[in-house]
């Protein structure tokens, strides 16, 4: 395997990873308002991502790194193209972390409403927006032979790019709900169950209509454009009828599985290009054409070999020190107001 393939499969990697950890946060925030009732359970639904959210938007920072060390034409081409879609992400990962830090700050109810709103909005928009630009990867965008976007803002805005943007939202919140049924107990986890096995059907139709797309956009053959999506559809039913069994632990690794490989789909399919040109098939940028000098790959894959398994030990590690239930009230208790949430492992250093 080259330098430039190895690291187009790190990159791959990195979103995929993104997408499988982020994705329950993102879930977990839009939902903490639907299954939080009080103030009390919406603190509950939010400290039980405390301990993991800023570490896994990590991924997404390493992942855009990667693409400007690694292919920097590609990372130019596409952040140029989506400038105003990546300030939109930006303004919305930004206020989705103040609000993490700003919700308890005051003993108020309309500010906790403000900034629990904000969350939400800031929960739904990003990986929507992140699915629109993955999906314009594939589908491709107007680009012309100076490897420069020539169309407009609304030409991101394509329909398979929209189609993979709300299956990840969806996706999402059907990993955030399975999440907060494992990590919960009392009101707020059966609340989670309940949700979870509503979003399952909806969130398998949606698998379902990019499965049967994707390999259409690509001639990347079977192992590469159609066993991915395939899976992706196999993982998502698989999840729903692990929740309808009560198992979620395994509906948890399924719904990980779907997200993940749905992510998956769009880099096997995409290869060998980093970016398809909708205007001429010679104007596509590709992964050997858009790579760094080799010295500087090395010296990356040097580093990746020395870092990656560190980061990967110690996030495993936090999952193992916060693996208790974050604990709530029960489903009689529906006093409203802001007070306390209950002492829980994963209170130290979580923001209210």
């Amino acid at each position: 395997m080259s330098l430039p393939v190895l690291w187009f499969a790190i990159i791959a990697f990195l979103w995929t990873g993104f997408f499988v950890l982020e994705g329950f946060d993102f879930g977990v925030g839009v939902l903490h308002q639907v299954v939080g009732r009080t103030d009390v359970e919406r603190r509950v639904a939010i400290n039980a991502i405390g301990p993991f959210w800023d570490g896994n938007e990590v991924w997404l920072i390493v992942g855009g790194a990667a693409i400007f060390a690694a292919f920097p034409s590609w990372y130019a081409t596409w952040f140029s193209a989506a400038y105003l879609a990546v300030v939109l992400l930006l303004a919305a990962l930004i206020a989705r972390g103040v609000s993490f830090e700003f919700r308890g700050r005051l003993d108020s109810g309309r500010w906790h409403s403000t900034w629990s709103w904000t969350l939400t909005l800031g929960s739904a928009l990003a990986p929507l927006l992140i699915g629109v630009a993955l999906g314009d990867l594939l589908v491709g965008l107007p680009i012309g032979s100076d490897e420069e976007y020539t169309g407009t803002f609304w030409d991101l805005l394509t329909p398979y790019g929209l189609l993979l943007g709300l299956t990840l939202l969806v996706l999402c919140v059907l990993h955030g709900a399975t999440f907060l049924s494992l990590r919960t107990e009392g009101a707020v986890r059966q609340r989670s169950y309940a949700v979870a096995a509503r979003i399952a059907w909806p969130a398998i139709a949606l698998v379902i209509g990019f499965a049967v797309w994707t390999p259409t956009l690509s001639d990347a053959g079977v192992l590469r454009g159609v066993v991915p999506p395939v899976l992706a559809v196999l993982a998502a039913t698989a999840a729903a009828l692990l929740l309808r069994a009560h198992r979620e632990g395994p509906a948890f690794a399924a719904t990980a599985a779907a997200i993940g490989l749905t992510v998956v789909s769009i880099f096997a399919g995409l290869y060998p290009y980093v970016m398809v040109s909708s205007t001429s098939a010679a104007d596509s940028l590709t992964v050997t054409g858009t790579a760094s000098g080799d010295y500087a790959l090395k010296v990356m894959t040097v580093v990746a070999l020395v870092l990656l398994p560190i980061v990967l030990a110690y996030q495993a590690y936090t999952y193992v020190v916060f693996r208790r239930r974050v604990s709530g009230p029960p489903l009689s208790d529906q006093t409203a107001g802001p007070s306390p949430a209950p002492a829980s492992p994963a209170d130290e250093g979580v923001p209210a």
